[in-house]
């Protein structure tokens, strides 16, 4: 019986195929390389996902001009097949639009999990399908186990690097398809394998912004897609008095400090965004407290329901830290109860699942955040 090789197929590397996602970044082209050096074979797909205007493409983003022929140096470099699929339409229906309505819906929209969830982990995994692909791998910083053909999601050891916030709506077909070899890897070592490779991407940037929204200017982007979203409407206080406008709820998000344009004797936050009304409601930063959130859009990627009965955690934001939660769960939704309290929970934005055990985080699935 032919043993499991690095990536949990029972085959011999140089026997499987493994498609690899390359952005052009370190990350993906280190693991191009990687897979290449143990053996593999291995055709890498890079996606033009938007048309880059000149201010977009000098930026810190991916799926741009510079990063597709940063992919193909490397690919050429490494000697293997090197495609680009055209995803352009796909990307502008599946994430852009989705981002722009989210925003004008009063939300904070995270369009990256979009992303994944539709031309990456959707058209490029039929792609990989298509060509008969034994895996698809990835340079995300999440570590995968695979035992009798089921995979686990875990976080990455690597926690100013882990991804598996962005990864919680990737079905339970697509994860066991998905290979994460830099789960086990910190950044700096990942530069250093790229630098030992000799890598023309080992110093490059890591990218920064959203990859169709050039300097964090999200309002200008929406603006060219729909110029007349900045209607001026009212702020009011948590007593309902008006006191005071703004040019655009797309221009706010829940905990917002600043731009606010009000003076107080007291720092004022963005408590509630009203669309249907076009109104800003501000208040205390206490106001902000929540220990209670309602989910849609539910997506549960363990396969053992029992998880669920211990202990378990919850991340509100990208960046958020790990809150002990319970969960109570009714497809295709949920109500979480945070045991601690939380600031600045939004709309729009993902509750992913976790619990630990002697592994690591497992995620177990998560969805979406509810307007009260």
């Amino acid at each position: 019986m032919t043993k499991l090789n690095s990536i949990g197929i029972a085959k011999k590397p140089k026997d499987t195929l493994v498609v690899v996602a390359m952005s052009g970044g370190v990350d993906s082209s280190t693991v191009a390389a990687m897979m290449k050096k143990e053996g593999y074979n291995v055709i890498g797909i890079t996606l033009k996902l938007y048309n880059d205007s000149k201010e977009i493409a000098s930026s810190k983003q991916c799926c741009a001009g510079q990063d597709i022929m940063d992919a193909k140096r490397v690919a050429d470099k490494l000697k293997i097949e090197h495609k680009i699929l055209y995803f352009q339409n796909k990307f502008k229906e599946g994430v852009i639009d989705n981002f722009i309505d989210s925003y004008l819906n009063g939300e904070t929209p995270i369009p990256c999990v979009q992303c994944n969830k539709t031309v990456k982990f959707t058209d490029l995994f039929e792609e990989a399908k298509r060509l008969k692909a034994d895996a698809l791998v990835t340079g995300h910083y999440i570590k995968s186990v695979t035992e009798n053909n089921n995979t686990d999601m875990y976080r990455g050891i690597d926690l100013n690097r882990d991804q598996s916030y962005f990864l919680f709506n990737t079905t339970k077909d697509q994860l066991n398809f998905l290979r994460f070899p830099l789960g086990g890897f910190l950044k700096d070592q990942t530069r250093n394998i790229a630098r030992e490779l000799d890598l023309n991407v080992a110093d490059k940037p890591d990218s920064q912004d959203i990859c169709f929204v050039p300097n964090g200017d999200y309002a200008s982007v929406i603006e060219k897609f729909k110029p007349n979203s900045f209607s001026k409407g009212n702020i009011k206080n948590m007593k309902g008095e008006v006191i005071g406008t703004h040019d655009g709820i797309i221009n706010y998000t829940i905990g917002q400090r600043k731009g606010i344009g009000i003076s107080n004797k007291k720092p004022l936050y963005v408590i509630k965004i009203i669309a249907d009304r076009n109104e800003i409601i501000v208040g205390d930063k206490k106001c902000l407290v929540k220990t209670q959130i309602n989910l849609k859009d539910l997506n549960i990627i363990t396969n053992d329901q029992n998880d669920f009965t211990k202990e378990l955690f919850v991340k509100v934001r990208s960046t958020g830290r790990l809150i002990k939660a319970k969960i109570t769960i009714q497809k295709p939704f949920a109500n979480v109860n945070l045991l601690e309290e939380e600031y600045g929970i939004s709309p729009g934005q993902a509750c992913v699942f976790y619990l630990k055990n002697n592994l690591g985080y497992k995620v177990l699935g998560g969805g979406w955040i509810k307007k009260d």
